[in-house]
């Protein structure tokens, strides 16, 4: 069940997950070997690595279901998932082991640790002794409950998330270790720091010389080092970055190594921070390249609307800032606007209107704004995955259009939620991103991966707008995360593992 909680965000509903994806039972395999499936990678994966590994061996498929990131997941559903993969677990038994494939950074409208609840079902049907390993993203929340009710817990490393497969081959090679008779022990340390998300890449800075430092330090007493930054959008007191070391059979090792990642973790937490580009100067930039054509093109990220996170991808700061500049040769996506996909699909490829962004509703956040336009593309909005993330994956944006705004702004409008962090979103209305000079996507960091043929670090400016997902956290009404943490409060002080 994969489901990241934004607790500012609205209410997860059930259609949510049934519109990305809920199978159960045989379904679940029949989508894994169609060309593109609809689940969490990770599922393939470690149906793969169990084949390859040429053991005798039964699938017995439970349920998956999973949804955009959004706000917390209504009660009712989440207890009725509960509820069914109970059923479906006890008329599966006895079994040799459960993999569970998380998200970890779910919340419910009444419950605040629904993944250590889904664990803590799973250890009550299957008993103490069978093997029980899960994979979370390293936007996970990580819960006392959710460590001891599982042998094993296996983070992603990547951010971008690419190694959603390899990580899920890793819990199956683990489990086979498991059914040999190794005995793993786990030390799991939270630290005071709930980093904002921008943070978090892991192909430099911080967070990413603590994963490989990790993985370095690894010896043959060492089953899996997962350090898990959380996601500080959830609100809850189970927020911080967590160290979780396995070890086979020696704690002791176990703890050594989890406290000296954590001290490591402590020692650069002040690097847990950044400076956004200002609105004012990212338009000064586009005009600049507008300007001159021998600058090198920018890609903006609005991070503060990634749907991604939980924002609602329909902020309209960044497009009324490069309309009012009369900024050319920009490429904007994905904003996601229903009514006015669905007006642009009734006036046909050609019509020019008064497109009303917004027009159905305004919020905190997403605002109306009104722009005369002209249809030059329509789609369902189903596509594959090229790049990155979804590299294979199916994709749907639901009725999607390709509005041109005054022949210098074309913008890819949706209808259904979906990070840009992918170039077909915008290849699938024929668009050549490496002729465009400013390309904006809503997305905060995933976009890396999928656009990284086109910009390199230097070329990405991730904009200071407000939204659902700002990265300025002293923006937000947090209340519930454990308190003092950094970076909210500068004062915060940790004194090392409590054994």
């Amino acid at each position: 069940m994969h489901l990241e909680s934004n607790a500012f965000a609205p209410v997860c509903e059930e259609s949510s997950f049934r519109e990305l994806c809920y199978l159960a039972g045989a379904e679940i395999i029949a989508d894994e070997k169609s060309e593109n499936p609809r689940q969490p990678a990770e599922i393939s994966g470690f149906i793969g690595e169990m084949v390859g590994l040429g053991i005798a061996w039964e699938p017995v498929p439970i349920l998956v279901t999973a949804s955009e990131p959004n706000g917390p997941c209504e009660q009712g559903f989440f207890d009725a998932t509960l509820s069914e993969m109970r059923r479906r677990l006890v008329e599966a038994g006895p079994l040799d082991g459960v993999y569970f494939s998380a998200h970890g950074g779910m919340t419910a409208t009444v419950s605040d640790d629904p993944d250590g609840e889904l664990f803590e079902m799973v250890r009550d049907v299957i008993g103490a002794e069978v093997p029980f390993i899960a994979t979370l993203d390293l936007h996970a929340n990580i819960s006392d409950k959710m460590v001891e009710q599982t042998n094993v817990l296996i983070s992603y490393r990547t951010n971008p998330h690419v190694d959603q497969k390899e990580r899920a081959r890793e819990a199956a090679r683990v489990m086979v270790e498991m059914w040999a008779g190794m005995k793993p022990v786990t030390a799991f340390i939270r630290l005071p720091i709930a980093a904002p998300t921008v943070t978090l890449l892991t192909a430099q800075g911080p967070y990413a010389e603590l994963i490989n430092y990790g993985q370095q330090a690894k010896t043959d007493k060492i089953v899996n080092v997962s350090v898990i930054a959380g996601f500080v959008f959830s609100d809850l007191a189970k927020n911080g970055l967590a160290v979780i070391v396995t070890a086979r059979g020696d704690l002791e090792a176990a703890r050594e190594l989890a406290g000296d990642i954590a001290s490591r973790a402590w020692a650069m937490h002040e690097r847990f921070q950044k400076n956004l580009t200002s609105l004012e100067d990212a338009v000064f930039k586009a005009v600049k390249n507008t300007e001159d054509q021998s600058r090198p093109p920018l890609i903006f990220a609005d991070v503060a609307d990634n749907p991604g996170g939980g924002g609602r991808g329909n902020t309209t700061w960044v497009l009324s800032g490069l309309c009012e500049a009369n900024v050319k040769g920009v490429l904007f996506g994905v904003f996601i606007d229903a009514s006015l996909a669905e007006t642009a699909h009734a006036l046909g490829e050609g019509a020019e209107f008064q497109a009303v962004f917004n027009g159905a509703g305004e919020s905190e956040f997403s605002k109306r704004f009104e722009v005369p336009a002209k249809v030059i593309g329509l789609s369902d909005g189903k596509c594959t995955g090229r790049r990155g993330l979804w590299a294979g994956r199916a994709l749907n944006l639901g009725p999607s259009a390709l509005l041109d705004i005054g022949g210098k702004i074309k913008v890819v409008v949706g209808s259904i939620r979906k990070q840009c962090a992918d170039p077909v979103f915008f290849e699938m209305f024929g668009l050549d991103i490496a002729r465009a000079r400013t390309v904006v996507v809503k997305s905060r960091g995933h976009f890396r991966a999928g656009f990284d043929e086109f910009f390199g670090h230097d070329q990405v400016i991730e904009v200071d707008v407000p939204g659902l997902t700002s990265p300025v956290l002293s923006r937000f009404d947090f209340k519930n995360l454990p308190r003092p943490v950094f970076p909210l409060d500068t004062e915060t002080q940790w004194d090392g593992p409590l054994w």
